[in-house]
C-alpha cells in the first residue's frame, strides 16, 4: 500500500485515460502529459498503461508499506527519501529509486512548471472505471483526488526496472507556440478575430485546471450574435465564451458545450506545465 501523509494541493491517480467513450459523454481524462507518465512507468518496469500519480505544484509525502521501485518525471522538484532507520537521502526527477518497506518519499513544490508524475513498481490498482483508473475532476469518475490519510493499493511488479541511471525528461517550456486548425464554428467570428487569434500573444489565466486552460488577451469579436445548442467538444477545442477570451479544453473537458469553437489545437501537452502568466501564441498548420 501507499499511505498518503500529505496529499498536496491536487494529487490524482492517472493512467493513459479512457478513450472511446465520448459518445456516452465521457472524455479521455488521463495524465495531462501521457508521455511523461509512460516514461515513469518504463523506469520502474511497469506496463505503459499502469496507473501512477499526477502531483500538482505543491508536492506530497507518501509512505510505502513494502519495498518498491519508483520514478518521477515532469516538473523539477526537490525529492527526499526518509529511510525507516531515520536517515535521509536525496533523489532526483528522472532518476529511478529503490525504497525499502516503511520508507517515506517527500516531493517538494515544483521549481518550474506545474506537474510531476510518479510511477511505482506494480502500479496503483484502485478499482478501474470504464477501463481506466484515472481521476476525472469534471465528471467525478475514478477515485477522488488524494486526501491526507488515504491508502492506495499497489499491484505486483512483474519485471525488474531497466538498467537506467538517469532519463532525460521534457523541459518545461517558457512559452507555448501551438498549432491551431479551423474549428466547426470559425464562421461565427469576424476575419479580425482570426487575425487576433494567430497574430497576438495570450497568457495563461490563474483560472485554469485539468478541464481547460483559460487565456487572457485580445477578445475575439463574433460575426454571429446568436446562441448555439450544445454540440460535441474534443480535446484541444478552443471555445470562446461571451467575453471573447479563448478557452482551450484539456484532458477532463466536457463532451458538449454551447459556446462556438473557433479552432482546435493539435497538441495540448505543453499546457501540463504552463503556469499562470505563461505566454501562448497560435499559428496555423504548416503547409
Amino acid at each position: 500500500m501507499i499511505e498518503v501523509l500529505r496529499a498536496g494541493a491536487l494529487t490524482t491517480v492517472q493512467d493513459q485515460g479512457r478513450p472511446g467513450w465520448a459518445h456516452l459523454g465521457v472524455p479521455r481524462s488521463g495524465a495531462l502529459d501521457p508521455a511523461a507518465l509512460r516514461l515513469a512507468n518504463r523506469l520502474v518496469g511497469n506496463h505503459e498503461h499502469a496507473a501512477g500519480l499526477e502531483i500538482t505544484m505543491t508536492g506530497c509525502a507518501l509512505r510505502f508499506t513494502r519495498a518498491v521501485a519508483l520514478a518521477l518525471t515532469g516538473a523539477p522538484a526537490d525529492v527526499v527519501v526518509e529511510w525507516p532507520a531515520g536517515d535521509t537521502r536525496p533523489g532526483d526527477v528522472g532518476l529511478p529509486l529503490a525504497l525499502p518497506a516503511g520508507a517515506v518519499l517527500r516531493v517538494g513544490p515544483a521549481r518550474a512548471g506545474v506537474r510531476t508524475w510518479l510511477a511505482v513498481s506494480g502500479g496503483i490498482t484502485v478499482e478501474p472505471v470504464l477501463g481506466s483508473r484515472s481521476t476525472d475532476t469534471l465528471s467525478g469518475l475514478g477515485p477522488p483526488p488524494l486526501r491526507d490519510g488515504d491508502r492506495l493499493p499497489l499491484g505486483t511488479a512483474d519485471r525488474p526496472p531497466p538498467p537506467v541511471d538517469l532519463a532525460v525528461t521534457r523541459p518545461v517550456p517558457d512559452e507555448l507556440r501551438l498549432t491551431v486548425r479551423p474549428g466547426p464554428r470559425q464562421d461565427w467570428f469576424t476575419p479580425e478575430a482570426l487575425d487576433l487569434l494567430c497574430g497576438t500573444a495570450y497568457t495563461v489565466s490563474p483560472d485554469s485546471n485539468r478541464v481547460g486552460a483559460r487565456l487572457a488577451g485580445a477578445a475575439l469579436p463574433r460575426a454571429v450574435a446568436g446562441e448555439l445548442p450544445s454540440e460535441g467538444l474534443v480535446l484541444g477545442a478552443v471555445q470562446v465564451p461571451p467575453d471573447g477570451q479563448p478557452l482551450v479544453f484539456l484532458a477532463d473537458h466536457p463532451t458538449t458545450g454551447g459556446y462556438p469553437v473557433v479552432g482546435v489545437v493539435d497538441d495540448v501537452t505543453a499546457f501540463a506545465q504552463a503556469r499562470p502568466g505563461t505566454t501562448v501564441t497560435f499559428h496555423g498548420p504548416q503547409r
